[in-house]
């Protein structure tokens, strides 16, 4: 039995195609420590959190279609873009795209917007690794989560 991911920037899965797309919420809780050095009088998200919150959600994706027991794993960032300011507290929508997936690799298109606006974006690529390597649960769960959700019929 592994562990769970401590620092989880990705609050809800909203859609799924498994292996192919997904969709997800964050707030960026005011009160975070982060905010207190970036900035004290304009508190922003930092860029590289943004692109890891797009990360965990392209490996939620990569995850939902029978991963075999093993986690995508960021290894490449291309063409990021940080087109507006986040705040503290603004309800963000992350969409992930598979592009391409193989045995080793996978290609992802991810962005961010609030309110229909993209305030962020990149190409990532991500390798594989065995969940028992990493110490990581069989299955996420927030993933299990959402399959509870839509085997019930609660998601949109």
């Amino acid at each position: 039995l592994g562990r769970i991911m401590r620092y989880r920037f990705v609050d809800t899965i909203i859609a799924l195609e498994p292996g192919v797309s997904i969709v997800c919420q964050r707030t960026w809780p005011q009160g975070l420590e982060i905010f207190e050095d970036h900035f004290p009088a304009f508190p922003v998200v930092p860029g590289v959190l943004l692109t890891e919150m797009m990360g965990q959600a392209a490996s939620l994706c990569l995850s939902s279609d029978n991963n075999n027991g093993n986690s995508a794993m960021l290894i490449k960032i291309k063409n990021a873009a940080f087109r507006d300011w986040v705040k503290p507290s603004e309800l963000l929508h992350i969409r992930a795209e598979i592009i391409s997936s193989l045995p080793r690799l996978a290609r992802i298109k991810a962005s961010t917007e609030r309110d229909g606006v993209l305030v962020a974006n990149a190409e990532l690529l991500f390798s594989f690794e065995a969940n028992s390597k990493l110490g990581l649960a069989e299955t996420d769960p927030l993933l299990a989560a959402y399959w509870e959700q839509t085997k019930n019929g609660d998601c949109l």
